[in-house]
């Protein structure tokens, strides 16, 4: 019997054995077989996870940021212990135990599904399983994947410390709200840094990291709070935490951004805005977007932040004028439901969800709750209620039209229910009283002309301001750099210029006459802007006074492919067709190329390229692009000797003779102090051009100080007229104006350098012919000749560039109009009696254009 029963017993044993030797054969070839062909865990170590590229202004304050996934890399000596602990507690509490795979968590997980009969089935995955699934391996849930996630966690426990473990996946956990990491999750959810968190926000973040999208700190707060609660608990059990702080985290509320009551950390960064966008489009080019979006980029951007507040300001101040002028009412063509109107609650939910521009400096999103006899209520975003309520007074609409059915101007508004309905979402901002006190309300609009600013250093190319529209919010679209538009008579500067290096000079007399010239579509005959033609006529006087006729009278004698060549020397142009028409700003251009090519005037000639940014460096801090290639040779000498400067090497291009961009200046100068630019008043010589197309379509100017050059355009996205009263004089140079106030003040600006190679002549500017050099009045100015040069004056060198002077139609004595007003009559030095004229006005041939 005892025989028997060893028997029995030695067969089972034997059974056993079997099995388990079978059971470990088949496991180990399942292993085998899975073990093949996997992805290489020695990646991990060459890991470099999408991060945020960040911008900085100059004084290193963070201005924007862009990325796919919201990550801020930690290195892991930078990850404080509470945080690590917080999620070991969470998500594996035996990490720095096991060697990759938690056998004891694995079957007390199937114990567990078998018990509740698949009612609650808990992962058993440990971190390193974890980081393998995220960085190797796919998100399947399949047996397949599992083996393959335990082969490869024990393979990486071999090769990686844990800490390194732990760092790639506190680093990759994505946490809800766009946030990979834990850095960028203590960002979004409480705006701190990890090492400023408390033990009870530290265990909120390792609680989503099971459930990231349904622990919503508003929306899912209870469940929220239940699981940070587990999560503390689970410190307590460990040590990480004790009583005494337990106590105090479980019992505190989640405050976090989502519920308002930390600020976004967003919301401490400037709206973004067209500077900010245009690096984007720019270093997306260059680097590409894959790397732009998620290579941690250090981006130095050139902004002056003052400056693009001043051009902003400036800018919509001009387009806003406009618009008020048209006096027509537009609005924003939003409205609330009634059923949104009936408590303040509700109206403030639903305007804080409407898109409307909020990155208007003092403007406010608004609706109207009612409208009476004479005013309308308003609700205003932000500001609160008070006892009297928010009003637009009846005599803050008087200046407006509205359109009515039939497309029809309306009569003018009396009353705010004139314009206003109940409902209509509006934008408005407060009027004050000359002491600085509120006085009202007042309505706002985005206007429908735009137009675009930018300013930059001549001599660094360096942008400091750019504004490419009113409102970025509004539109994106950025006309600064994007809108190609004919730029009008801002353009003759390179006509001149080309003619200056021709062997012109700024006495030599050009025919200023009636022209007809037959093309294709049939006969062409421009005219200058006041329709009225002037004689013989110095160079200076046909810049100043932006006389069309003159301009294609050069461009035909120098021949359009000088011209085309000097425009695609300056960017102006990629390619320049060379018909005439050109020569007057008929092809499209962009202000951003305009600035630019104006600054090289500016600096006397030498090649600037414009950049917007002055650094790029990559995630390990390495430079990969600097704009100032310029060399300075003693900055590395510490013991310069006293009152010696540093030396810095420049080898730019040069485009264009010295002399003969001193000359241009020159005569630009004269556009500001006696042309159409004469509204200018700022303490520093300034030089520039206007600029208005023909049917005014676009206006334009573009000037420059020793220091700053600056541009504006104005028009409709959609060309058409702005209007017989409009031009580059009366639009776009106040906008200049209000801008370079602020500018000269922080930049300074001296007199135009002159120069070696050159002597002064006094001409008169009327007539061309030579004055002694002590020979004053307002007709005197004195020109700057290459030395060498032979300069003929008066008619004796005079140029019609091949057209017939056209003796049968009328020509006009020396200045500017016919009757006595025309100007004053003096005596030059020649003893002959002339007519010095009035300062041209903005209707009259100051205006230019194309034809």
């Amino acid at each position: 019997m005892l025989r028997f029963v060893g028997n029995v017993l030695g067969g089972i044993f034997t059974a056993l054995t079997l099995g388990m030797v079978f059971a470990a054969l088949t496991v180990g070839g399942i292993f085998y077989m899975y073990s093949r062909d996997l992805p290489s865990h020695e990646s991990l170590a060459q890991y470099t996870p999408a991060t945020i590229s960040r911008i900085y202004s100059g004084e290193g304050e963070i201005i924007d940021e862009f990325a796919r996934e919201r990550r801020l890399f930690a290195p892991a000596e930078d990850i404080p212990d509470l945080v690590k602990q917080a999620f070991i507690s969470a998500e594996d509490k035996n990490f720095y135990t096991h060697h990759g795979y938690d056998t004891r968590g694995m079957v007390a997980a199937l114990v567990e599904a078998v018990r509740t009969r698949g009612e609650r089935v808990r992962g058993a995955s440990t971190i390193t399983q974890q980081v393998m699934k995220n960085f190797l391996l796919s998100s399947d849930r399949t047996a397949e994947r599992k083996i393959k996630e335990i082969i490869l966690a024990a393979r990486v426990e071999t090769a990686m410390s844990k800490e390194k473990i732990l760092e790639l996946y506190l680093n990759e956990i994505f946490l809800g709200q766009n946030s990979y990491g834990v850095a960028a999750a203590a960002q979004t959810y409480f705006n701190k840094t990890l090492s400023q968190l408390s033990p009870a926000e530290v265990a909120y973040l390792a609680a989503l990291a099971q459930r990231p999208g349904n622990l919503h700190p508003v929306r899912q707060k209870e469940d929220a709070i239940a699981r940070r609660n587990y999560v503390l608990g689970e410190m307590l059990d460990n040590g990480f935490i004790d009583q005494p702080t337990y106590d105090t985290s479980i019992a505190a509320p989640l405050e976090t951004v989502q519920n308002g009551d930390f600020e976004a950390f967003r919301e401490s960064l400037p709206p973004r805005g067209y500077f900010t966008d245009e690096i984007r489009r720019q270093l997306s080019g260059t680097f590409g977007e894959e790397e732009f979006f998620s290579g941690g980029l250090t981006i130095r951007a050139t902004v002056d932040p003052d400056l693009q507040d001043d051009a902003a300001a400036a800018l919509r101040k001009g387009l806003e004028q406009y618009d008020r002028n048209q006096g027509l009412w537009r609005g924003t063509g939003k409205t609330l439901p009634a059923e949104q109107l009936g408590s303040e609650a509700d109206w403030r939910a639903a305007l804080a969800a409407l898109e409307v521009p909020r990155d208007i400096p003092s403007w406010f999103p608004a609706v109207v709750l009612s409208v009476g006899e004479n005013d309308a209520r308003i609700g205003i975003e932000g500001v609160a209620e008070d006892e009297d309520g928010h009003f637009i007074p009846a005599e803050d609409v008087t200046w407006a039209r509205k359109l009515q059915a039939d497309g029809k101007r309306g009569p003018k508004a009396k009353v705010a229910g004139d314009l206003l309905s109940v409902g209509d979402v509006v934008l408005v901002r407060a009027v004050t009283n000359e002491d600085g006190t509120f006085k009202r309300w007042s309505l706002r609009q985005i206007p429908e002309v735009q137009g675009a600013f930018m300013a930059m250093d001549v001599n660094t190319g360096r942008v400091l301001a750019m504004q490419g529209g009113f409102s970025y919010q509004d539109s994106v679209f950025n006309r600064t750099t994007q809108a190609t538009r004919q730029p009008g008579s801002s353009f003759k500067p390179f006509v001149y210029a080309a003619a200056l290096d021709s062997g012109f000079t700024p006495a030599t007399i050009v025919v200023d006459a009636p022209i007809e010239i037959e093309t294709p579509q049939g006969l062409w005959t421009p005219k200058n802007a006041s329709n009225k033609y002037y004689g013989p006529t110095p160079l200076r006087t046909g810049i100043e006074q932006s006389r069309n006729l003159m301009t294609i009278r050069i461009a035909q004698e120098i021949g359009m492919q000088t011209v085309a060549g000097y425009a695609e020397r300056f960017g102006v142009y990629d390619r320049m067709g060379p018909f005439l028409a050109n020569s007057l700003g008929a092809q499209e251009t962009t202000l951003f190329k305009m600035v630019a090519a104006y600054a090289m005037f500016a600096n006397g000639g030498e090649r600037v390229e414009p950049t917007l940014v002055d650094r790029v460096q990559d995630r390990y801090g390495r430079t990969i692009y600097r704009h100032d290639q310029r060399t300075c040779e003693d900055c590395a000498d510490p013991m310069l000797p006293e009152g010696q400067g540093v030396r810095i090497t420049s080898n730019r291009e040069r485009v264009m003779n010295a002399i003969t961009a001193y000359q241009l200046t020159s005569m630009m100068e004269g556009v500001v102090q006696r042309g159409s630019a004469s509204r200018l008043d700022l303490p520093v010589p300034i030089a520039g051009k206007t600029g208005t197309t023909n049917d005014a379509k676009d206006v334009w100017f573009i000037g420059y100080s020793s220091n700053i050059v600056a541009g504006c355009y104005i028009g409709f996205d959609q060309p058409r007229t702005l209007g017989e009263s409009a031009f580059g004089g009366t639009l776009c140079v106040p906008v200049f104006q209000d801008f370079m106030e602020d500018a000269v003040k922080k930049y300074g600006g001296g007199k135009f350098q002159v120069p070696p190679g050159g002597h002064f002549i006094n001409i008169d500017r009327f007539t061309g012919a030579q004055l002694p050099p002590d020979a004053s009045g307002p007709n005197v100015v004195a020109e700057y000749f290459r030395d060498g040069e032979e300069p003929i004056f008066g008619l004796g060198a005079m140029v019609d560039g091949g057209f017939a002077m056209g003796s049968n139609l009328p020509l006009f004595a020396y200045g500017e109009g016919e009757g006595s007003d025309s100007g004053t009559t003096v005596t030059n030095s020649e003893g002959e009696t002339v007519v010095v004229p009035k300062k041209a006005d903005f209707g009259t041939v100051s205006s230019g254009g194309l034809y």
